[in-house]
């Protein structure tokens, strides 16, 4: 019997101990434009490749806003990542709005994860197929997460999701013991290098089209540096080549 016989349903077990469906969600992260994310001491950067699905349509926002300490990086299916999203905002808002102080980083991602988990148990749902990269500066420090379709989460120094992201990663694993204490500008340099490598041979390489910056960290809001705004930091790449 193959596969297919299998994958009609999340919560069926192929005889070799597999859900499809959650391989299959996995998957789609894989095929989305990639994400970078890495941090250091008192700051954390995300960056992302934007894709456009025809040259009249504008590109994709892979990168979120969640709170003033707080955003996230997309791979995957959007329409996923809006819901994901807007889930963030409200628990964000609601922890507020009771305790008048930021959520922690660790405890959404704690609760996204449990939601994304429920999604993988009970019949007639779909695990959601979109990866995230949860950057946030709060009380006790600089936080960098990678939450996937099957619930699992973890917290890294730097970490590549999306299309080519081993490409990424083989990059970031030579150079994240210089992440710790690097400056804000360092740290973004490094995060472009890492997104350069999944650009892939074919392509125009990183625009201000193309090409997405966000940062937060020590006394730095969450902001996203988007068309222009990205321009100076693609400059120190090209003083760098």
């Amino acid at each position: 019997m193959n596969r297919n016989h299998y994958d009609s349903d999340i919560t069926t077990w192929s005889p070799q101990g597999r859900i499809f469906q959650i391989e299959y969600a996995m998957n789609a992260v894989t095929q989305g434009s990639a994400a970078i994310g890495l941090r250091s001491k008192t700051h954390v950067v995300l960056t992302s490749l934007k894709r456009t699905s025809s040259e009249l349509a504008s590109h994709q926002k892979k990168i979120f806003c969640i709170d003033d300490h707080m955003g996230i990086a997309i791979a995957g299916l959007s329409a996923d990542a809006r819901v994901l999203s807007k889930y963030m905002r409200t628990e964000c808002l609601q922890h507020k709005y009771i305790y008048d102080t930021p959520m922690q980083a660790s405890r959404l991602v704690n609760q996204v994860a449990d939601k994304a988990q429920i999604k993988t148990q009970r019949m007639g749902r779909r695990p959601y197929g979109v990866g995230l990269l949860v950057a946030s500066y709060d009380r006790t420090g600089a936080h960098l997460f990678e939450l996937n379709p099957s619930g699992n989460y973890s917290e890294y120094h730097a970490m590549a999701i999306g299309a080519r992201a081993q490409s990424a990663k083989t990059y970031l694993e030579k150079k994240y013991l210089e992440f710790e204490n690097a400056s804000l500008d360092e740290l973004v340099k490094h995060a472009l290098f890492a997104l350069r490598e999944t650009a892939g041979q074919k392509s125009e390489g990183l625009t201000m089209q193309n090409t997405t910056v966000a940062v937060v960290g020590l006394d730095q809001e969450f902001v996203i540096h988007e068309d222009e705004k990205v321009q100076p930091f693609l400059d120190l790449l090209a003083m760098e080549d």
